[in-house]
């Protein structure tokens, strides 16, 4: 009687871890299915509506899984973030020189135009409507955060000897950062370079440039 016992007991055990995976999984699909629409429409042009059609279920549906569309771009951007800011700190941690360390967050940029496209081209698009709201206060504070990082390897740099004394460091991060940013809106999975084929590219250009000869810049 006890094996019977068990053995009835065991498959309802299963179906419930089956059922909460089941459950975080299809969440992690309606996120996806979502972001794809807010990158392609806007997120304020979007509607829960829609929403819940591309998943193929009713509106009602979707507040089982999420109580607004805010909650689901929220859900979109931080996991963006939070893996950026995290790989960043990484490169950081390794205590490479600052040239080093900047191919390294280059690479990193580059990177995440793949896995996070919809999640960056969604910042793009949508940055200064999401920014007024308190809820999205973090996008500000990570921005500043990487602005940090960025701006304090290029001035470590400049200590060192390893770049020119005379680039503006906060300058040269946003150049940087609006070439990789920018790069989703026309780089295509499967053409002539991957990401990390883009990166290098631009880690040449970055720290060679494209002339040659003597310098022609002057110092401003």
């Amino acid at each position: 009687m006890t094996t019977r016992k068990n053995s009835g007991t065991a498959p309802a055990k299963r179906q419930r871890a089956t059922s909460s995976g089941s459950a975080s999984e299809r969440r992690d699909h309606l996120v996806k299915l979502a972001a794809e629409l807010f990158a392609r429409k806007g997120f304020q042009a979007t509607t829960v509506r829609e929403i819940a059609d591309e998943a193929g279920i009713l509106s009602g549906s979707l507040y089982h899984h999420f109580d607004s569309k805010e909650t689901i771009v929220d859900e979109v951007l931080s996991t963006f973030l939070d893996d950026l800011i995290a790989r960043y700190r990484a490169a950081l941690d390794t205590s490479a020189d600052a040239r080093t360390v900047l191919s390294e967050m280059v690479r990193i940029g580059f990177g995440t135009l793949e896995p996070h496209r919809a999640a960056i081209t969604v910042m793009q698009n949508d940055w200064n409507y999401l920014r007024q709201f308190e809820r999205f206060n973090y996008l500000v504070q990570a921005e500043d955060e990487v602005e940090q990082i960025w701006v304090s390897q290029i001035k470590a740099g400049q200590a060192a000897g390893l770049f020119r004394p005379d680039v503006d460091p906060k300058l040269t991060y946003r150049m940087i950062r609006d070439t990789i940013w920018v790069a989703v809106r026309w780089f295509r999975p499967g053409g002539r370079l991957n990401t990390a084929g883009l990166a290098e590219h631009y880690i040449t250009v970055l720290f060679d440039g494209i002339a040659t000869g003597e310098r022609t810049t002057q110092k401003g």
